[in-house]
C-alpha cells in the first residue's frame, strides 16, 4: 500500500454533532429558514449535495453566491459548536495514524470527506489532527463522493510524483457510500462501525475489511508495511 485515504466524521472523530448542528443553523442564518435540516440525512454525504438538497426543498436558489453565503456562516458556527464539543478521536485512531507514520515503507496519509476543506480543517485542527494529513478529496473538488475519490487519487499522484493505482490504495470510513467511492476507484476498503452504520450493514457493503473500531486492527494487517 502506497495512500492510505481517511473519512472523518464517524471515522476519525466525533464532533458531538457540531457539523449537523451548525448546517441548520448557518442555513437559517443565510436564508431565514427555521429547521431546514429536520428530515435531512447527513451520514455519509456531502456537504454541497447537502446544501443543494436543502436549496431543493426549502426553494432557495442554488447558486454559487448562496452557496458562498451559506458556508461563510456554516464555518463560523461550527467553531463554535467545536470549541465546546466533547467529542473527539474513535478508539484506534491515535494509534493507527502513529503506526503508519512510523512504518519502515510509510504511506502517504490522506484525507476523502464530503466535507468542505475548510470545515475539515476546523474540526481534525480541534483535535490536533489536521497536520497528520498530508493531502485529500473534499466536497470543494465534487458534490459526487466517488468524484471526491478520484480527486483525492490524483493528489496523492501529485504528492508522490508519480501514478498510484487503485490496488495500491486503503479507503477507510464509516458507512457504505466510503466503501463504493474506495471501490470505484478500485482501492481496498477498511469500514468501522464508529459512525453511521452497523458493523453489519457495513458487512454487507463487501469491504475488504469490517471492524468495530481501529482497535481491532493494525497496521499489519492491512498489509501496509
Amino acid at each position: 500500500m502506497r495512500v492510505i485515504l481517511f473519512d472523518i466524521d464517524g471515522t476519525l472523530v466525533s464532533t458531538g454533532g457540531a457539523g449537523v448542528k451548525a448546517f441548520g443553523e448557518a442555513f437559517e442564518a443565510a436564508f431565514g429558514i427555521t429547521n431546514a435540516t429536520e428530515k435531512t440525512t447527513f451520514a455519509g454525504r456531502t456537504d454541497y449535495s447537502l446544501f443543494r438538497e436543502l436549496c431543493q426543498c426549502n426553494h432557495v436558489d442554488f447558486s454559487v453566491s448562496n452557496r458562498n453565503l451559506f458556508f461563510k456562516h456554516y464555518i463560523e458556527i461550527v467553531d463554535n459548536y467545536l470549541d465546546v464539543s466533547e467529542g473527539g478521536p474513535f478508539p484506534g485512531v491515535i494509534k493507527m495514524l502513529d503506526d503508519l507514520s512510523s512504518a519502515k515503507s510509510a504511506p502517504s496519509i490522506g484525507l476523502l470527506t464530503g466535507n468542505i476543506e475548510e470545515g475539515a480543517k476546523r474540526k481534525l485542527s480541534t483535535y490536533g489532527l489536521w497536520n497528520r494529513f498530508s493531502f485529500g478529496g473534499f466536497a470543494n473538488d465534487n458534490e459526487d463522493r466517488n468524484l471526491i475519490a478520484a480527486a483525492a487519487l490524483k493528489k496523492a499522484e501529485k504528492h508522490l510524483g508519480c501514478h498510484i493505482d487503485g490496488s495500491e490504495v486503503v479507503v477507510v470510513g464509516d458507512t457504505p457510500k466510503d466503501v463504493a467511492c474506495g471501490k470505484y476507484i478500485g482501492a481496498r476498503t477498511l469500514a468501522v462501525a464508529t459512525g453511521g452504520s452497523s458493523l453489519e450493514e457495513l458487512n454487507a457493503c463487501g469491504p475488504d475489511w469490517a471492524v468495530p473500531n481501529l482497535n481491532h486492527l493494525s497496521v499489519n494487517d492491512i498489509s501496509i508495511i
